[in-house]
C-alpha cells in the first residue's frame, strides 16, 4: 500500500487542483447568459402556470439543461425547432434538414431531465 505524507504543500496543491476543477465546471455550467435564462423561465412560466412555485421549477430546469449542454448548442437548436415552426420553403427546409438532429435529441434528453429532476 502506498502512503503519501500530506505535507502543507500537498494540501494546497491538493486544495488548488479542487479549486480550478471546480471553476472549469461552474463556468462551464453557467454559459448561459441571464437574458438566454430569463426567456427560458418566463416561456416556461406561461406554459405552465404563473406562480412563484412554478419559477422555482423553470429555474430549476434551465439549471439542468445548462448541466446537460453548452449554450451554443441549445442556442443552435432553439434556433432550427423556431425555424421548424415556419411555414412555406423555408420550415420545410429546418423540417427536412438531420444535421441537427443529434443536438435535437440531446435538448430532449435534457428536457426530460429536468422535467425529472424539477417537476
Amino acid at each position: 500500500m502506498l502512503r503519501l505524507r500530506m505535507t502543507p504543500r500537498r494540501m494546497r496543491l491538493c486544495v488548488f487542483g479542487t479549486l480550478l476543477l471546480s471553476l472549469s465546471w461552474t463556468a462551464q455550467a453557467n454559459d448561459y447568459p441571464t437574458e438566454a435564462r430569463v426567456d427560458y423561465v418566463l416561456g416556461c412560466m406561461a406554459a405552465n402556470g404563473n406562480s412563484y412555485l412554478t419559477m422555482q421549477k423553470c429555474s430549476c430546469s434551465i439549471d439542468v439543461i445548462a448541466e446537460h449542454l453548452p449554450y451554443k448548442t441549445y442556442e443552435q437548436v432553439e434556433t432550427v425547432l423556431g425555424m421548424q415552426d415556419q411555414r412555406g420553403e423555408l420550415g420545410v427546409l429546418f423540417r427536412t434538414e438531420r444535421g441537427m438532429q443529434d443536438q435535437i435529441d440531446a435538448l430532449h434528453q435534457a428536457q426530460a431531465d429536468a422535467n425529472l429532476r424539477c417537476f
